[in-house]
């Protein structure tokens, strides 16, 4: 078997085992929207002017807690190591694992969508587009996000470590995605969309390919 399709398959079977994990933190985004809408107040105008904002912050808040879990297992049975002992691609290993962490992100961000709805009153027509900044989103993300689990994983402190690493990296991603919402939430008179999609994709094409080839030095210190 390919060694990126065996880890894959390993990661999403993992997740699939502690699937009450991922309900717990969609639970944690879901009660971060609701927290943001009460820092606004009862002012319909003003909430659905910043509910993107609101739900990508949600859901990078969130998502520490899915990244910093993505190493655990690996790190509790020493499986690491082993991994690495094997004649693959380290890089294998980590797109393998990064894609799985894609995949979790993009459906909680996803699942995140409705309850802005609900609680923003920010509906869109253009439902496909929003999918699909949530997934370059989501890329964004999960790069660098699978990197630092990795670097921190062994380390006491890493649910504090890993955001301090990972939030000022994923700036540039962060406001594309949270700009490119807000013009579908909010309309797009000026044709600004185009522009800050192609910020989220030159970002993931940069850390998804760094990422990749520093993976391997990363592990082994």
């Amino acid at each position: 078997m390919n060694p990126f399709v065996a880890a894959l398959r390993k990661d999403l079977l993992l997740q699939w085992r502690t699937r009450s994990q991922l309900v717990a933190v969609f639970v944690f985004g879901a009660s971060a929207l609701l927290l943001f809408s009460f820092a606004i107040g009862p002012n319909a105008a003003a909430l659905r002017q910043f509910a993107g904002g609101f739900l990508w912050l949600a859901l990078l808040l969130a998502s520490t807690l899915a990244l910093a879990d993505s190493f655990e297992s690996e790190m509790a049975q020493h499986a690491l190591e082993g991994l690495l002992l094997l004649p693959a691609d380290p890089r294998a290993l980590y797109y393998g694992k990064a894609v799985a962490n894609l995949l979790q992100l993009s459906l909680l961000g996803a699942a995140l969508v409705p309850v802005m709805v609900v609680l923003y009153d920010a509906g869109t027509a253009r439902v496909p587009a929003l999918l699909g900044i949530i997934v370059l989103g989501a890329a964004g993300l999960s790069a660098p996000g699978t990197l630092y689990a990795a670097m921190t994983a062994q380390l006491r402190a890493r649910n504090t470590l890993l955001p301090l690493l990972l939030f000022p990296l994923v700036v540039p991603a962060l406001l594309g995605a949270v700009k490119a919402t807000s013009l579908l939430i909010l309309g797009d008179p000026m044709g600004q969309l185009g522009a800050w999609t192609m910020l989220l994709v030159a970002f993931d094409a940069i850390y998804w390919s760094l990422c990749g080839l520093v993976f391997e030095r990363v592990v082994e210190d």
